[in-house]
Order: structure tokens, then C-alpha cells, then sequence
């Protein structure tokens, strides 16, 4: 269940990633095709999560194909209502470089809007095109998401307390570069893919030195079967600001 921290900064929401990896470390093959890859007990896992999330967010790369970023079935509805959200969450999708398209299949499912963060590398032509299918568009100055800014968007426009980001790799790791990661849950599956190319859980630029590696705290681990489901708390770096529902 999502969890709120003990210190409160309204303008940002509370922010847990969800991430099955191999036992090799990758979320991906080297094609970086998303293909779940998890049991069927880990994609129960995955929509539960979802009940408690206002919205859930991933990468444009993850949601080529058939990815609708909802619910799931009705009993997971029923349930996001039980717990006083809305029976769809809002969809979130992150693209730098302009590449998700407007006639992507998550915009066709209509049960809830999808909001679009991007950046002002994508032009006015595409911007155009995806407003008109697009429930609400942040564009971040530069060539890189600003995701601070594009968090305080979500919680202060569209009320988005938490947030739960499915990946990939490299929003992920934009992510806990900005310091706005609280939580993960993280399946092992017992496979390896193996391959420099394939994605990891935090992709990008990663940290320069160890004493920089960002630490967790275990809180809760299981065993079903020959996987495991573990979650970690992230260790607040001193100058960062805690955020709560």
C-alpha cells in the first residue's frame, strides 16, 4: 500500500516505483520491447499497487502495444472506489523527444485522461497534435524533463497525491536524480537476460562516486514461489524535502 511520509510538502506528490527485474538486474531484454516477463501472482501485484495510485506513469517506450497504464478489472475498481479514489486512475506518459504518438493505443482508451509530459524539443506541429488527444500537456524548457516541475503540475492541476511510476529505466533514474523517489516495490524474477544493452531499474547518467549511491531501507520482503517481493524505503538525502498525501 502507498504510504505517506511523516514530513508534508503539499506541492509534490508521494512517488513509489514499481519495477520487476530479472535476476540479473535487467527490466528488459536488449530490445528494450516491453514484455512482461513476471507471474501471474506479480501482475496481480502490479494492478493492486494501482489501486491506491491517483495516477500511474511510465515512459513512452513501455507503452508501445497494447499498454493502457488503467486499473485493471472490474474487482480493482470496485476496490479504488472501497478506498475513496476515483475508479480510474489518471494516465501519465513521459517522453522527451516527442516519440509517443498521437494515435498510440493508450489514447484510445478513453476511460481517463492522459496527461503528456514533455519537453520543448518536441515541436509545435506535434504539440498541436497531441493536445487534441492528450487530457493535459507539461512542457519542460531544455532537452530534458524537468520532473519537479512536471510533479508539482500533477499534484497542484490534476491533484495527484500518489504517483506510481512503472519505468523504464531512464525515468527511473531521471527520477532519483531529482530526489523524488519515496518507495519501490521490486519483483525478482528468477530469469536472466543478460546483455549491455538491456535496461536496468535506473538507467542514465547514475551517480559518479559510491558515496553518491542512493540508500535504501528494506521494509517489507516475501517469497512466493521462486520469486521474491521486496519493498524499500528511500533514505532522504539532508537538503531534500519529504512529501505525504
Amino acid at each position: 500500500m502507498l504510504r505517506s511520509s511523516a514530513m508534508k510538502d503539499p506541492r509534490l506528490p508521494y512517488v513509489s516505483l514499481n519495477v520487476a527485474s530479472t535476476a540479473d538486474g535487467k527490466i528488459a531484454s536488449a530490445s528494450r520491447k516491453f514484455v512482461p516477463f513476471s507471474s501471474k501472482r506479480d501482475q496481480e501485484h502490479l494492478f493492486k499497487l494501482r489501486t491506491d495510485a491517483d495516477a500511474v506513469m511510465s515512459g513512452a517506450t513501455t507503452v508501445r502495444g497494447k499498454v493502457d497504464l488503467g486499473p485493471g478489472a472490474e474487482k480493482y475498481r470496485k476496490l479504488r472506489l472501497k478506498k475513496g479514489l476515483s475508479e480510474y486512475n489518471l494516465r501519465v506518459v513521459a517522453t522527451g523527444g516527442g516519440s509517443l504518438r498521437p494515435d498510440a493505443y493508450i489514447f484510445q482508451q478513453k476511460f481517463s485522461p492522459v496527461l503528456v509530459l514533455t519537453t520543448s524539443k518536441a515541436s509545435k506541429s506535434y504539440l498541436k497534435e497531441l493536445a487534441k488527444v492528450a487530457g493535459g500537456i507539461h512542457v519542460s524548457k531544455g532537452a530534458k524533463i524537468n520532473f519537479t516541475e512536471a510533479l508539482i503540475w500533477l499534484r497542484e492541476k490534476w491533484n495527484v497525491r500518489n504517483l506510481l511510476c512503472e519505468g523504464g529505466g531512464e525515468i527511473n533514474g531521471a527520477l532519483f536524480e531529482e530526489n523524488l523517489v519515496d518507495d519501490i516495490y521490486l519483483t525478482f524474477s528468477p530469469v536472466i537476460f543478460g546483455g549491455r544493452d538491456a535496461p536496468t531499474l535506473a538507467d542514465g547518467e547514475g551517480v559518479p562516486r559510491v558515496a553518491d549511491a542512493i540508500k535504501l531501507k528494506l521494509e517489507k520482503m516475501r517469497r512466493v514461489g521462486d520469486e521474491l517481493f521486496l519493498k524499500y524505503s528511500v533514505i532522504r538525502k539532508e537538503n531534500s524535502v519529504a512529501r505525504a498525501k
